[in-house]
């Protein structure tokens, strides 16, 4: 990078003294410059700094917009890129530049801003600078920089726009720069480009199958995770752990289920005390009553436990159905559930129970 900017600062002292020569400018000020450059191409930085200032200017006189170029340009080369702002934006605020040094200086300004993170100076000198892979990369990383995925995301889709070969970096951006601006549609697209290139990583596979559970579509998800399975990629249970909380978290208990279910039926996951838990878990926060007590009675009759039993007794207690909950509540007390817990559901259970009883005897008698 050092290199580069180098070169930059030569190719601009050059430019800046040509200019000066045409516009006869003071000779001790033109010898200066020339002096300046050809130290700052030998690496000689002391000796461009004190040939630059071993001239006196007039204030405000195209002499000292020169000198401030130049030792802009300088300070650059050296790694000043904060003093190398100041100096070249002061020259280039002047108004005494030629359109062509203006506009080289404008695209250094933003090189420079880009560096030191000044995103929002960075799109300021960019302002009507000719569109170029450079200048677009630049306005893509600084929008990026300054959270606007909104702004990046139609420059980012230019810049790669007929390019044969676009390098991994830039596809994951697309990924999950249209994964944040919930255009997951985009972003699966762009994620199965990834996948093409890489058909044996988990990872690939696993983002592909999130995408599309962002997407709402829990059938598909389940399909990618399925057809990686097919293919020998081997899931831990933390990977599959984390889709299915992705699928909840996202506010879709429902598609997590259904997604567990398939996990369930085609082997990915083994059918145990813990995965049906959670099915029933998930269940039960789907508001799916009926799934979620058929679930929890079948691991209450497994493992005795006695929070099962009161998670069914529950469970039936919301559904209105009485006498199943006060059986099960039994079963909880006789397992070492809570006791107040037990109490506390039987009390309400027995209370809604008389009052069902004592509607149903007033519409009789009528």
């Amino acid at each position: 990078m050092r290199r580069l900017i180098l070169a930059v600062g030569i190719l601009a002292l050059s430019a800046q003294t040509g200019s000066a020569a045409a516009q006869s400018i003071a000779p001790d000020v033109f010898r200066a410059l020339q002096t300046a450059q050809a130290a700052q191409q030998a690496g000689k930085f002391t000796e461009a700094r004190q040939a630059l200032r071993s001239v006196k200017v007039k204030p405000d006189s195209l002499e000292q917009v020169l000198l401030w170029r130049s030792e802009g340009y300088l300070v650059w080369a050296q790694g000043h890129s904060k003093h190398a702002i100041d100096l070249l934006d002061k020259s280039l605020n002047s108004g005494q530049l030629t359109a062509e040094q203006a506009t080289e200086d404008r695209l250094n300004l933003a090189k420079l801003s880009f560096s030191v993170k000044d995103y929002r100076q960075t799109l300021k000198y960019l302002e009507g600078a000719a569109t170029t892979d450079e200048t677009l990369e630049m306005r893509i990383q600084a929008w990026q920089g300054i959270g606007r995925l909104d702004k990046a995301l139609p420059l980012a889709e230019q810049y790669l726009k007929g390019k044969k070969a676009i390098d991994d970096n830039w596809l994951q951006f697309m990924v999950g720069a249209n994964a944040e601006l919930k255009r997951y549609a985009q972003a699966e697209q762009w994620q199965k480009q990834l996948l093409q290139r890489s058909p044996d990583q988990l990872n690939a596979w696993k983002q592909l199958a999130a995408l599309q559970q962002l997407a709402g579509q829990h059938a598909k998800a389940l399909a990618t995770l399925r057809t990686a399975y097919s293919k020998g990629i081997n899931f831990k249970q933390t990977d599959l752990d984390s889709l299915i909380t992705l699928a909840s978290a996202s506010g879709q208990p429902w598609q997590a289920a259904r997604l567990l279910e398939g996990m369930l039926q085609h082997g990915m996951l083994a059918r145990n005390a813990i995965s049906q838990e959670r099915l029933a878990q998930l269940h039960w926060q789907a508001r799916d009553y009926p799934n979620a007590a058929v679930q929890y009675a079948q691991l209450a009759k497994q493992t005795g436990k006695g929070q099962h039993w009161l998670n069914l007794a529950q469970l039936e207690i919301q559904q209105g159905r009485w006498d199943a909950g006060l059986q099960a509540l039994t079963a909880a007390e006789k397992a070492g559930a809570n006791p107040q817990q037990v109490r506390a559901w039987r009390d309400w259970a027995q209370s809604r129970l008389a009052l069902e009883q004592k509607h149903s005897n007033q519409l009789a008698r009528k």
